[in-house]
């Protein structure tokens, strides 16, 4: 229980206990026991075992692409189908109908590690594991913040029937097909136990390790200004989205695992779905941004190092690295106006020959050289003094 919340049984989400607390137990109590007694009826594990799987890839990527990436920070557009079909398996990971699990998550991002974040790490682990879900202080969320949501048909659709969807999908499924294969009510159980509790289960918790996990163990490669922290473990475990530094840092980005060697299937759906046509405007941080994001970071880390060591520190060192920071902000500052001065000529937002626009984009393209030859430099000044530290 969070320190200083007080959890009182008016508060109880009776629902959300009830269900969670069956499907607990059905899959850590139910599915043994069913294996200890029944296992030896069952003739078509494998079919069992790669429904359960597919069921959890389903509902898990429709969660982190569907209800995260698509809706809640609109990184990119897709067909209506590819978003039917990833709302639905949305759906039957049971964590809400889209627009509800959009607004509190668009809420997280706006008051993260503050009192209106609704699950807010420092009220405690178990806070932002469960016991938000478990424990509700508003019968009825505020929806003000995804109004833009609630003008899309398909949204409002599952909304209305999200419930209904992750019965039929997440469990009747399971269950029919079990009947198909085994001819008898073991298949029929076993389905409703593997595809459907313990599936869920697995899905429930390694979403909600994000906001628990995430924000508690890991690195921050990009911003120490809030708890959340990169962990490529919780990645394998989530469809990428275990690369929370950087997702909260640049929410916008379609990428969580920004890095071409970091684990995101989420990333890479969307990248293939808009090489064929049925996902468009992906949005993308501009590597120049995320690699001062990246400096900052290690600038505010060998600040802290320094004033904390003990022993004198080589002079030249310490002025070569002030010197490229100099440099560095400086040529940051010409790429930022550059690129806005360009942004919004692209956009037509101002009246230019062809002419003046080829003139801005080649200032654009200068002004991108010299930073990352500022960069470079920065980097090495950083080595040297660090170096010293080591």
């Amino acid at each position: 229980m969070a320190k200083g919340r007080k959890y009182v049984w008016n508060n109880i989400h009776l629902g959300n206990t009830f269900s969670l607390g069956l499907i607990l137990l059905g899959s850590v109590v139910g599915l043994p026991f069913f294996i200890w007694k029944f296992g030896g009826d069952i003739n078509h594990w494998w079919v069992h075992i790669l429904l359960a799987f597919f069921l959890f890839v389903f509902s898990g990527m429709g969660i982190t692409f569907g209800y995260h990436r698509l809706l809640s920070h609109l990184a990119f557009k897709t067909k209506w189908p590819v978003k039917l079909f990833s709302l639905i398996g949305g759906a039957t990971a049971m964590q809400d109908s889209a627009l509800v699990w959009s607004s509190d998550h668009r809420r997280h991002h706006k008051h993260v590690d503050h009192e209106d974040d609704p699950y807010n790490i420092k009220k405690g682990f178990w806070h932002a594991h469960i016991g938000w879900i478990l424990f509700k202080e508003k019968s009825y969320p505020d929806l003000n913040n995804v109004k833009d949501l609630q003008a899309d048909k398909i949204v409002m659709w599952q909304h209305r029937w999200w419930i209904v969807i992750a019965l039929l999908v997440g469990f009747a499924l399971p269950a029919y097909v079990g009947w198909m294969v085994e001819k008898s009510w073991h298949g029929v159980v076993l389905g409703l136990l593997l595809g459907g509790m313990f599936r869920l289960t697995a899905v429930h918790h390694s979403t909600f390790f994000i906001n628990s996990l995430c924000h508690c163990m890991g690195t921050q490669p990009y911003s120490s200004s809030h708890t959340a922290k990169d962990s490529w473990f919780m990645a394998l475990l989530t469809f990428g989205e275990g690369y929370h530094n950087y997702h909260h840092e640049f929410q916008h980005d379609y990428r969580n695992g920004v890095k071409p060697w970091q684990f995101d299937p989420t990333k890479w759906a969307a990248w293939v779905l808009s090489k064929v046509g049925l996902a468009s405007d992906l949005r993308r941080v501009p590597d120049e941004k995320i690699m001062l994001a990246e400096i900052r970071q290690k600038q505010k880390q060998l600040s802290e190092r320094l004033s904390n060591t003990p022993r004198p520190v080589c002079e030249n060192a310490q002025a070569l690295f002030a010197e490229a920071g100099e440099k560095l902000h400086a040529a940051a500052e010409s790429w930022e106006r550059a690129k806005n001065e360009y942004a919004k000529a692209a956009q037509k937002k101002i009246n230019l020959t062809k002419e003046q626009l080829a003139e801005l984009r080649a200032q654009f393209e200068v002004a991108v050289a010299e930073l990352r030859e500022a960069i470079q430099q920065w980097h090495a000044a950083h080595q040297q003094l660090a170096g010293q530290l080591a």
